[in-house]
């Protein structure tokens, strides 16, 4: 039997363009994807990693081995502002002098997700206890997402985009395309002529991204993201790049597997709603989550699963299908009497 040889980043793609493999310590995620592009007078690097050591070590390893290092590095571009792609955006800043390159709407949320949390703080509680959220549970919930907040070394962007530009790098141009859901400026990268797409995290291979309300991102990102999807269904790609798991070829597939996905969660949200009222944490209670039940999650997990049911609850009421009222300060969704 031939033991399987691991693979050792990064990795190159093509010509001018690799792949790195950058670790997320107790994760179930496991690693991320960043991107490493040669330009004409240096390097240009796609998301970062996690401000944890294991992190930046095998980031600063990786560029050394391809023989850039931070001295090379002369543009940083950042999907979207999640630790895992925006943690040490500082230190590679901080490092390089690198031009660092985000879209307006995530430059918005540095400062109340990273510089001012207690800001955010202040209004999660009242949130949370609207949806559901038993009390004794509430604490745990609010505070969950602030250690996550300890991986990342905020940095202000240089220059902010908000898709439509063109990005000469080196024997490649890309086109920022703005596809928000997952982050309100989450942003991709299409290289049309090569025919490939840096995704983030808006395709991933088998993963579907969170898609959540939250009192930073209220609106309807489900709608935004649904139809940020169906922007990419035409697009002639032959390699799609993603910021996790691994590369893959069928965007259109994948493409339709996440809308059906998307669909049937849509389906099954109705049926927890079934002859409520509910709230948002009792239909979170009720859905089949892949790695459990939302009362065997850690606080953090809770909040992102309520976030997510929100996202698709919201969209349910935004087209008809479920209405919603506020009633002694607490949100109830119920179906709507066509939607039975």
């Amino acid at each position: 039997m031939t033991a399987e040889v691991e693979t050792k980043y990064p990795v190159q793609i093509m010509d001018g363009l690799l792949q790195l493999r950058v670790p997320i310590p107790n994760n179930p995620l496991g690693w991320v994807l960043p991107y490493l592009i040669e330009g004409r007078d240096g390097w240009t690097l796609v998301d970062s990693g996690w401000n944890v050591p294991e992190a930046f070590d095998a980031l600063e390893q990786q560029l050394n081995d391809a023989g850039v290092g931070f001295r090379n590095l002369k543009t940083l571009l950042v999907t979207h502002i999640h630790p895992d792609h925006y943690g040490l955006a500082g230190q590679v800043k901080e490092r390089s002098g690198a031009t660092v390159i985000i879209h307006q709407r995530e430059r918005d949320l540095i400062r109340s997700r990273y510089r001012n949390p207690e800001q955010l703080l202040a209004t999660m509680g009242d949130w949370l206890i609207m949806h559901g959220v038993p009390r004794d549970s509430m604490d745990d919930l609010k505070t969950s997402a602030m250690p996550v907040r300890a991986f990342v070394d905020p940095v202000e962007p240089d220059e902010v985009v908000w898709g439509g530009e063109r990005l000469p790098i080196g024997r490649f141009e890309f086109e920022v395309w703005w596809t928000p859901g997952h982050s309100p400026g989450h942003i991709c990268f299409l290289e049309r002529d090569k025919k490939f797409i840096l995704t983030g995290d808006h395709v991933l291979p088998t993963i579907t991204p969170n898609i959540s309300v939250h009192p930073q991102q209220q609106g309807n990102p489900l709608g935004d993201y649904m139809a940020s999807l169906k922007r990419l269904e035409d697009l002639d790609v032959t390699t799609v790049l993603p910021a996790h798991e691994y590369t893959f070829q069928d965007l259109r597939a994948r493409l339709r597997s996440i809308e059906k996905h998307h669909e049937e969660r849509l389906a099954e949200m109705i049926a927890c709603v079934g002859d409520g009222p509910r709230t948002a944490f009792e239909v979170a209670r009720r859905i089949k989550w892949v790695t459990g039940t939302l009362d065997s999650f850690s606080p953090w997990m809770q909040r992102a699963a309520l976030g997510e049911t929100l996202s698709h609850l919201d969209y349910l009421v935004l087209e008809g299908r479920l209405s919603k009222r506020l009633e002694d300060g607490i949100q109830y969704y119920e179906v709507v009497a066509t939607s039975r």
